[in-house]
């Protein structure tokens, strides 16, 4: 584990795999998947991880909606990486039309349009459920560090209510939802 300083984590990010696999819930707004993006004075505990060269493409695939930035993460002794790291921030609509798209509808409806999706980056919706238990548990493992950093620094798309004070209110009863046997691998924290 390592700090970022400078981003926070805001689940205002529409995610077509969502809609794939059917836990996407389009009636209550549902359907947010987490991106960070730049936020002065908040600092996040992030783990980092090496992929090979070979993997590249398939992650540039996979996170196709994202901007690739370069980061320096801090060891907790405040200490930089000496080698920047890659972090999956928040684009705009426009930007991603233009520069991942490459302005073409067509590529825009494969990715998004087919279930519906006419915007990637909206602030009023809310986290899919199973994906936000998903990433609680995945955090809580890191220990307590990453778990209270998580509750705490990651916001709902109005970039004010944090995950702490979401799951305490509107979105009780998300821990207690088990994930559907056929995606208990992926989602079962």
């Amino acid at each position: 584990m390592t700090k970022l300083s400078g981003f926070r984590r805001v689940f205002a990010h529409v995610a077509p795999i969502f809609f794939e696999r059917g836990i996407a819930k389009p009636e209550t707004k549902e359907i947010s998947s987490l991106s960070v993006e730049p936020c002065e004075g908040e600092t996040l505990v992030v783990t980092t991880f090496e992929i090979q060269r070979s993997e590249i493409p398939a992650f540039i695939e996979r996170e196709h909606e994202f901007r690739f930035l370069a980061v320096i993460p801090e060891t907790f002794n405040g200490l930089f990486y000496t080698t920047p790291a890659v972090l999956c921030a928040r684009y705009s609509d426009e930007e991603y039309f233009e520069n991942r798209c490459n302005g073409s509808q067509e590529i825009f409806f494969q990715r998004y349009g087919r279930y519906g999706i006419n915007k990637i980056w909206v602030d009023d919706i809310l986290p899919c459920r199973v994906y936000l238990r998903h990433c609680v548990l995945a955090a809580k493992n890191l220990g307590d560090l990453a778990y209270d950093n998580f509750l705490d620094h990651t916001f709902l798309g109005d970039r004010k209510t944090t995950i702490r004070e979401y799951l305490a209110t509107a979105g009780s009863g998300v821990m207690e939802e088990e994930p559907t046997e056929m995606l208990k691998y992926r989602y079962g924290g």
